[in-house]
């Protein structure tokens, strides 16, 4: 019984993500998490000012009950699911974390100089949250959906387009771990 209450392995995980694209399939649904804030724009007026939301957001009830799961999921494994000795990070990770200024995350994914409550008190903090969440916001657009809908639902339905915007994603991502990170906080 303890094994429910400890970080479960990939594989069970990779199998859960597995069966509900399986099942979304199936029924000839489009998964993507960040088609979900078109939705919710749409629920809140934006229609009324912007054709692009101008969208029969009912049809897309069962994908805000996927983002509900996703946080109500979130918040059970923080809370029940996880233990500081989960998470090992390469000694050498932890070597350029140092030098960057940040704290060992100590179990954590995430640094509390960054994501911690500290963090919304510094001005370039913010600002870099902002211009992030911006560009995510764009990005994904520009790409056609999120990395959760091309990598997840587009790549196990072989679409090109999905496998060229990973393939972008990792790239990107890559670059600013490797040189923009490491200029904005050396």
């Amino acid at each position: 019984m303890d094994f429910l209450f400890q970080t479960w392995p990939w594989s069970i995980s990779g199998f859960l993500i597995a069966s509900v694209m399986l099942l979304l399939n199936y029924y000839g649904k489009d998964f993507g998490i960040s088609s979900n804030l078109r939705t919710m724009c749409t629920l809140m007026g934006a229609n009324k000012h912007s054709d692009f939301f101008a969208i029969d957001w009912k049809s897309q009830r069962w994908n805000l009950l996927v983002v509900l799961g996703s946080m109500l999921g979130g918040w059970v494994a923080v809370h029940f699911l996880s233990a500081p000795t989960n998470v090992s990070l390469n000694p050498a990770t932890l070597v350029q974390l140092k030098q960057l200024g940040f704290d060992a995350p100590n179990g954590k994914l995430e640094p509390n100089a960054l994501f911690g409550n500290a963090s919304f008190r510094s001005p370039k903090n913010i600002l870099l949250l902002l211009v992030g969440g911006l560009l995510i916001g764009f990005g994904s657009r520009y790409a056609g959906g999120c990395t959760s809908g091309h990598a997840i639902a587009g790549i196990s339905n072989l679409q090109r387009q999905s496998i060229k915007a990973v393939i972008g994603f990792f790239v990107g991502g890559l670059i600013m771990a490797h040189f923009i990170f490491p200029l904005l906080f050396s």
